[in-house]
């Protein structure tokens, strides 16, 4: 999907994205972009940031923009980064998704993550009761 946008665009896009919950500000996204453990796919209207420690894979986050959804991108960005983080040794992958979250549920039990546990009350919610995360895995062939 290109080069990964600059960590201003990525706080943007994940502004838009994430309206329910706090967003990233620029200054995190540079500080997980300096570690060379880090790193970011995606363009200007969707991207995945993702860490690699030994041989796991963490999704720390992905977002695209709302006037973008629907059109597959996230889709071919959970191809990207599997693919980038094998590339850097990773045999297993991580992430954590809000229980409310059905979309991103649904894309990544299609990519083959099953669930392994839950983080109870972690997401907190603007003006409502903190949604617990789901942990997921999957391993790399």
């Amino acid at each position: 999907m290109g080069n990964a946008p600059s960590p201003m665009v990525l706080a943007q896009i994940h502004a838009a994205a994430f309206t329910q919950s706090r967003p990233w500000s620029q200054d995190e996204f540079t500080a997980l972009l300096d570690s060379p453990l880090c790193f970011a796919c995606g363009d200007g209207r969707s991207f995945a940031l993702v860490r690699v420690i030994a041989d796991e894979a963490e999704l720390l986050t992905i977002a695209t923009d709302p006037a973008c959804q629907r059109q597959g991108l996230a889709r071919a960005l959970m191809q990207d980064w599997q693919t980038q983080a094998r590339l850097r040794g990773a045999k297993t992958c991580f992430l954590e998704v809000a229980a409310d979250n059905d979309a991103a549920i649904g894309l990544y039990l299609s990519q083959g993550f099953a669930r392994c546990g839950c983080r109870r009350g972690y997401y907190a919610r603007k003006n409502a009761a903190s949604v617990d995360a789901i942990v997921m895995q999957k391993e790399l062939p």
